[in-house]
């Protein structure tokens, strides 16, 4: 990743993004040349000078510090995803060889004992990823919930089976929000772990072989991924709407657990019971 563009693009598009009035800034009516905020407007909100932030939009962060980058996320009007984004942007730009080697480096690999935590959690479907939304594993539950995506050619990965494949579309009633939110998570890894190979190969097949990737990740957003619904049609039960929890695993460095649920009694519970009922039998 070219860590001066990811910088720049960050800040223009956010600053493209705020209006004056929204600044509480006077607009002085007329016609504005640029789409938002301009630089001395950010500047000015900051509390720094117009040279400086000059500076820093052209993708130099190199010695900022906290405070100054909390005035651009207060002026830029960051939400939490896009302030944390800002901070690792600013940890990676000053980021030394060394500093580079000696950093720990996220878990690769799932524990038998985190495997033993999703078996036991039998009538929730549940699987642990990674920041690159490779799936690491699965319960049975889990497993059968999310067929078409371990159906999918390959180690299940979930940013290129909703990309690549036509089968996701079908699977997920609500494609396009999903899609946009996992090109989000991506960016949000991508500016963690700017140094991950694996994560740049992928970002690199998938804006080559999808347009619509392309283009959203050109937009820069970010998203946080904690709780949330997922309105899915299973290809043997029919429609499921489950609730998510997605929790970090401490132990395991970028690892974090999603684990799903239906309201009791809907039809959907019904449904998470016949899919249970089912991984539970020695044979189908």
């Amino acid at each position: 990743m070219d860590s001066r563009a990811e910088i720049r693009d960050f800040l223009t598009t956010r600053r493209a993004r705020v209006t004056p009035e929204q600044a509480g800034l006077p607009a002085y009516g007329g016609h504005r040349r640029v789409t938002g905020l301009r630089r001395e407007e950010v500047a000015l909100l900051a509390g720094v000078s117009v040279d400086y932030y000059t500076r820093l939009e052209r993708g130099n962060l190199s010695g900022v510090s906290d405070g100054v980058l909390e005035g651009l996320a207060r002026a830029l009007r960051l939400d939490e995803a896009e302030r944390a984004h800002l901070f690792d942007l600013a940890r990676a730009a000053n980021t030394t060889p060394s500093t580079v080697r000696a950093r720990r480096r996220p878990t690769s690999q799932l524990r038998p004992a985190v495997q033993r935590l999703l078996d036991v959690m039998a009538m929730a479907p549940a699987y642990v990823r990674n920041g690159r939304l490779d799936v690491l594993g699965a319960n049975a539950l889990g497993r059968a919930v999310f067929a078409p995506l371990f159906a999918a050619a390959g180690p299940p990965n979930i940013a290129r089976f909703i990309f690549l494949d036509p089968a996701s579309q079908a699977f997920y009633r609500d494609w396009e929000p999903l899609a946009g939110d996992t090109v989000a998570l991506l960016r949000a890894e991508a500016g963690r772990d700017p140094y991950d190979r694996a994560l740049t190969d992928l970002i690199g097949e998938l804006s080559t072989r999808s347009e619509v990737f392309r283009t959203w990740w050109a937009a820069h957003n970010v998203r946080l991924h904690r709780s949330g619904v997922k309105h899915l049609h299973h290809p043997e039960v029919g429609d499921l709407t489950l609730a998510y929890e997605s929790l970090d695993l401490t132990t395991d460095l970028g690892l974090r657990l999603n684990a799903y649920t239906a309201e009791p009694g809907s039809p959907s519970q019904e449904a998470l019971d016949l899919l249970a009922s089912w991984t539970a039998a020695p044979a189908r």
